[in-house]
């Protein structure tokens, strides 16, 4: 296991600066994985680590030591590609093995190492087939295997299960992290996937535009995320967006929104912003409930999405994309009802203009709800 340092890493290509002053601690034994836009530098940020591409500026340390100017063989780190890029006609022992006969390992030692490998991935009854043999999910352990035989300080993923059909999305995840648990090896792992992020990371680093736009657990940063974007990247279906105004800046702030009127006392500091500031309040879709509204009163609803487990309510609010709550299986909603929203207050966003997210304060008790409101009235 070993831990990794990046201070200050950028890569550019020609013109163009594909990462930006990227700094981030990487501890020993853990799971980080990189998430982010198409085009956001995640995968150059690995395969800079990995040694197949050069640091244009900033130090990259692995146990305190620069590995800036080592050969990828030199910096004891192993990675898995999107492709298996399996050699065809080899069998699984040999296709595990290749790198560690391209290193003169010993012969004993490489069996050593390949069968170990094998019964880790519980290949070790198919050491003699070839890939064309195998299923999608038995080829990838095999890829993995083969960056494991060399038993590698950290391991690097390239978006391993892109390739997968969801079954084995699945599967092969369920098997990632049951490896982790039990090699405790550093994990580095690049994905468009969030359910991949939110369930086998350790730690997620969000990539907007080659710049780290938050780093935290998966809770921290679904419950409190920095920016708009992290809010809107992480979440199926993602964080609805309201525009909203502020009306009445302080320590607890007064905002209006077309879909929910006046919401007061609100556990957000816009003591730094100008009354009549535009702002963007964030609401998951879970944190919505719904009752029905009297008459033509309310939101109307254009859509119903029943999946069996739960059912998703999309509301006509007036934007260009409709307002999505999440409700249990037993809602009986109909296109055309009209509802009243009851959001929860404690788990709101709100967002300046720039897409920053206002600092938050312990949400107050009712009594001081009361008063606050009282307040502002």
């Amino acid at each position: 296991m070993s831990k990794l340092k990046l201070d200050k890493v950028n890569k550019q290509l020609g013109g163009l600066r594909i990462l930006r002053d990227i700094s981030l601690e990487i501890a020993s034994g853990e799971f980080v994985v990189f998430v982010g836009p198409s085009g956001c530098g995640k995968s150059t940020l690995l395969r800079l680590i990995a040694g197949l591409e050069s640091i244009c500026a900033g130090d990259l340390l692995i146990d305190g030591r620069r590995v800036n100017d080592l050969e990828p063989r030199e910096r004891g780190v192993g990675m898995v590609f999107q492709s298996y890029a399996l050699y065809p006609h080899m069998s699984v022992y040999d296709n595990i093995g290749f790198g560690l006969k391209l290193a003169k390992t010993e012969k004993r030692s490489l069996r050593e190492r390949v069968l170990e490998t094998a019964r880790v991935l519980q290949l070790d009854k198919l050491l003699q087939r070839k890939p064309k043999e195998l299923s999608g999910g038995q080829r990838q352990r095999v890829a993995m295997g083969r960056a494991m035989a060399r038993e590698p300080d950290i391991l690097l993923f390239d978006e391993p299960l892109s390739n997968l059909d969801a079954a084995l999305r699945v599967q092969m995840r369920n098997e990632i992290a049951r490896l982790h648990a039990s090699l405790g090896t550093t994990m580095i792992y690049v994905t468009h996937d969030q359910v991949e992020a939110m369930t086998l990371a350790d730690k997620i680093v969000v990539l907007n535009a080659g710049r780290i736009e938050q780093v935290g657990s998966p809770r921290e940063l679904y419950e409190r995320p920095v920016s708009r974007f992290v809010a809107g990247f992480l979440g199926s279906p993602r964080m609805n967006f309201l525009p909203a105004r502020l009306l009445a800046p302080g320590a607890h702030s007064l905002i209006e929104t077309p879909a929910l009127g006046r919401l007061a006392a609100l556990p957000f500091d816009s003591s730094a912003l100008a009354a009549n500031s535009p702002l963007s309040l964030g609401i998951r879709p879970e944190h919505l409930a719904l009752q029905k509204a009297p008459g033509d009163a309310g939101l109307r609803v254009v859509g119903v999405e029943y999946l069996g487990c739960e059912t998703y309510v999309h509301l006509d609010v007036g934007e260009d994309e409709p307002l999505i709550c999440r409700c249990a299986a037993t809602a009986e909603w109909r296109q055309g009802d009209r509802v009243e929203l009851q959001p929860e207050l404690a788990n709101l966003h709100l967002f300046d203009a720039d897409g920053n997210a206002l600092p938050r304060h312990p949400t107050p008790d009712a009594a001081t709800l009361r008063a606050l409101a009282q307040g502002y009235a």
